[in-house]
């Protein structure tokens, strides 16, 4: 755990008895959410000069992560499990909203910013959740795709940690769904935001773990 966490917070987390593990169900799904060129940018550059490309990159923090989700997402198609794809998509001046109001640069993205990485970019029979708000549960049909798949239980990457990661996260957990966290394979533009967030998270709504224990367990479970 970051030690960034101070030892009292988990003093008191742990007295009152938060953060004890789920596990995953039977049947998982992958989220894989927002990682587009207006998060990772086109080269592995650092936060400042990512800035100059895409105004909501996140640097090479955002590289790191895709290398691991990279490797979840080869693990989940081994396994024919489904794997989703929630993302913003372009906005335009009508639909900007509440998120267009408190982020005004997320208006004026090019459209090469809309482009998945490559590294994990979807293929025929993924499901691509277009959304207009942090959570990939709101105004999408992602619900009625979990439920057709049988699915229990939800690994949740992507971009940010404190924003559409975490929204979606929590809103699974409102839903009954066993949720998990890689640590590694999630990112944010802020070093402190992100460890704060995967701490609360994994307090209160999530199994947080690297990505390769997380593999080793989801490696014992059936396709």
């Amino acid at each position: 755990m970051s030690e960034i966490i101070d030892d009292l917070t988990k003093e008191r987390y742990d007295a009152a008895g938060f953060g004890r593990p789920v596990g995953l169900g039977k049947r998982p799904a992958l989220l894989i959410i927002d990682v587009q060129y207006r998060t990772t940018g086109t080269q592995p550059v650092p936060f400042d000069e990512a800035l100059e490309e895409f105004t909501t990159s996140c640097g090479e923090v955002a590289w790191d992560a895709v290398a691991n989700i990279s490797q979840l997402l080869t693990l989940f198609r081994a396994k024919g499990w489904p794997v989703l794809y929630p993302y913003v998509a372009p906005k335009k001046a009508f639909d900007a909203g509440a998120l267009g109001a408190k982020v005004p640069g997320i208006m004026d993205i090019p459209d090469k910013g809309y482009e998945f990485h490559p590294d994990i970019a979807p293929l025929e029979g993924e499901i691509l959740l277009p959304k207009r708000h942090p959570s990939a549960f709101f105004g999408t049909p992602l619900l009625s795709y979990l439920v057709q798949a049988g699915v229990d239980s939800l690994v949740v990457t992507g971009c940010s940690t404190s924003g559409c990661v975490r929204g979606s996260a929590v809103d699974a957990f409102s839903y009954n769904y066993k949720v998990a966290v890689p640590s590694d394979a999630v990112y944010d533009r802020s070093p402190l935001v992100h460890e704060v967030n995967l701490f609360d998270m994994g307090q209160k709504y999530a199994d947080v773990s690297t990505t390769a224990d997380l593999i080793g367990s989801l490696e014992t479970i059936a396709s």
